[in-house]
């Protein structure tokens, strides 16, 4: 049986090398030579992840504040070029009744030859006291208006220094977390052009909303979520062709997640072996358009030849264990939100 066995193998071998030969002829995926433990340790992924949600999150509540407290100061220059025409019309009320004095019914009537007359001065008091209260109610209204304002733009005051804080903190939590790998800060790979790609949905206030891995996967036969797919689509569609690979089953980090995609920097797939040349150069402009789009997208980091972008500190120096695949030198790795 086990020569049985041996001889059909050796009949198999020609069709399995000819086979091979087509894929490399036709260019074919080759599989992704990414370690299932990339980006380092698991306690260093969800450092990473932790500290850059955080400072995704922390920037999205800054900036919707900033653009509240833009909305309050408006609405305050508003309400108090009203105050001055509404105290100028009180302060008219004051002198009318400092001139005319306390008008009563009685002294009206005392003044007044007959009932005509009493009944004529009774009706002017009565639109001069609707007039005069009309103008004190809306005073009072505004001055609490430009109160409310007041008190609301400093409670944005508040909350941007609160974000600023948790900025910092996130900052901080990212440079320990990347202490293990990082030997400090690096240049990066340029600017990466011009912000052009669509941004992907967000909520009212600016965040981004939860989302699974309910998307079909072009890039393999699983599934990613709806924000990666948009950001493999928009560098595609900005010149970004070559392969590419994002769900991966095994491991653990954004790959199984639908949330992370590895992108080759050689043109017909995978190599194990560092980028050179017109290939290092892809992966250097890939990287850098991702992060120059980054807050369109919903970036979480990217690492690409041994450095690594995180939103808290930019371009950082970045080692794994030496081969292509773990220093990220043969593809750049995308993680999303």
């Amino acid at each position: 049986m086990r020569r049985t066995a041996l001889r059909q193998w050796s009949g198999l071998r020609p069709l399995v090398a000819l086979l091979a030969v087509v894929a490399l002829v036709l260019g074919g995926p080759v599989p992704a030579h990414a370690e299932p433990a990339e980006g380092g340790t698991k306690k260093l992924r969800d450092a990473l992840e932790a500290s850059a949600k955080g400072h995704i999150e922390a920037t999205a509540k800054l900036e919707n504040s900033k653009k509240r407290q833009v909305l309050l100061t408006a609405e305050l220059k508003k309400i108090e070029s009203r105050l001055v025409g509404l105290t100028a019309q009180a302060a008219e009320v004051a002198v009318e009744s400092y001139k005319q004095g306390r008008l009563t019914a009685t002294g009206l009537l005392l003044q007044s030859s007959d009932p005509e007359a009493f009944l004529k001065r009774a009706a002017e008091l009565e639109v001069m006291a609707q007039r005069d209260g009309r103008r004190l109610r809306a005073l009072a209204e505004e001055r609490s208006r430009a109160n409310t304002a007041k008190l609301a733009l400093d409670a944005e005051v508040r909350e941007q220094v609160k974000q600023v804080n948790q900025l910092a903190k996130r900052k901080r939590e990212a440079e320990r977390a990347l202490a293990a790998v990082s030997s400090g800060a690096s240049g990066g790979f340029g600017s990466g052009g011009s912000a052009t790609a669509k941004p992907a949905p967000r909520n009212p206030d600016g965040s981004w909303p939860p989302e699974s891995c309910s998307v079909n996967d072009p890039t393999t036969s699983g599934c990613i979520t709806a924000r990666t797919l948009n950001a493999l689509q928009q560098a595609q569609s900005a010149g970004y062709r070559r392969h590419v690979s994002c769900y991966r089953s095994g491991g653990s980090g954004e790959h199984p997640k639908g949330r992370a995609c590895d992108f080759s920097a050689a043109t017909n797939g995978f190599k194990d072996e560092t980028a050179t040349g017109g290939d290092k150069d892809y992966g250097d402009r890939l990287a850098a358009w991702y992060v120059r789009n980054a807050s369109r997208l919903g970036v979480l980091y990217v690492i690409w030849y041994r450095q690594i972008w995180h939103p808290g500190t930019g371009w950082r120096a970045y080692g794994g264990s030496g081969s292509p695949a773990a220093d990220h030198t043969n593809h750049v790795h995308l993680s999303m939100y």
